[in-house]
């Protein structure tokens, strides 16, 4: 059990108009808080949603809690400048985003059914169409703004929802395969001798390449795993593994320069050995 008070719905709701309160407060009597537009804001929001991630990624429920505050804080200050253009409040947030819940949640709410996840998911596809406001194509609602990994794996998710679909999981590692072969194939003729390619070159790796990169997210999706995650867990592994070796190095009084790669390679495996044992 968290050893934090698990409070009621009226001190939920207390501290909520506590939060208000003060945005109302910040934006009246603080220059900095005034000076912020929807744009000024923007990058900010960006950055708390990525140490959000982070927070969930190490499973830091104390981290995760202040880091949602954060974002919280966003939502709020949005909502304040929003209300301040006499443009819509808080309320209006809420209110829209219930209704949008009821309405995509026929199988809750209305005679639809859904006797699990996968079933909601499709069902959710189909109702997202008929919204008024909605997208009236299946991918006519993704973001540009989407990084490329998990645009790819929402591309996959949603076509998958209305049949687009392989029959099998299995038949994706055919395509794997098949992907790389290509790749392999066409940097061996593109850079025969370990030359650098030129544009039309790179070019046409890249297309190799992406072709790749979309199989194995499709296969990640496939086998119910998150590839955002995934990479996202090896780039910490690996900084670790790679701080370890920068540490050691200066302990003997060394630069990374003067390690052999061998030497380098050394490290690495205590490194890994040191994160088995833990």
């Amino acid at each position: 059990m968290s050893a934090h008070t698990m409070n009621t719905r009226q001190e939920q709701l207390q501290a909520f108009d506590r939060l208000l309160t003060v945005m109302d407060e910040l934006r009246e009597r603080c220059p900095w808080d005034r000076k912020q537009t929807f744009e000024s804001l923007r990058q900010n929001t960006i950055e708390e949603a990525n140490e959000l991630s982070v927070a969930i990624l190490r499973h830091d429920m104390d981290e995760i809690s202040k880091e949602l505050g954060d974002v919280l804080l966003h939502i709020v200050f949005y909502a304040k400048m929003g209300s301040e253009q006499q443009a819509f409040d808080i309320g209006d947030v809420c209110n829209r985003l219930c209704d949008k819940l009821i309405f995509r949640h026929p199988h809750v709410y209305g005679t639809e059914a859904a006797a699990n996840a996968e079933e909601v998911s499709q069902l959710w596809e189909k109702v997202k169409l008929k919204e008024k406001d909605g997208n009236h194509t299946v991918l006519g609602g993704l973001p540009d703004s989407l990084p490329s990994l998990i645009k790819a794996y929402r591309i996959q998710d949603k076509v998958a929802n209305v049949g687009f679909d392989w029959e099998k999981k299995e038949d994706v590692w055919d395509k794997v395969k098949e992907e790389i072969a290509e790749l392999e194939a066409e940097m061996r003729t593109a850079v025969p001798q370990g030359e650098n390619p030129d544009e039309a070159q790179k070019q046409a790796l890249e297309n190799e390449l992406g072709d790749l990169l979309f199989a194995l997210i499709n296969m990640a999706r496939l086998y119910h795993l998150k590839p955002d995650n995934a990479l996202e867990k090896t780039n910490q592994k690996f900084i670790r593994r790679f701080n370890f070796i920068e540490q050691t190095a200066q302990q003997q009084g060394r630069t990374l320069a003067q390690m052999t790669l061998d030497e380098m390679e050394t490290l690495w495996q205590q490194a890994k050995q040191t994160e088995k044992q833990a």
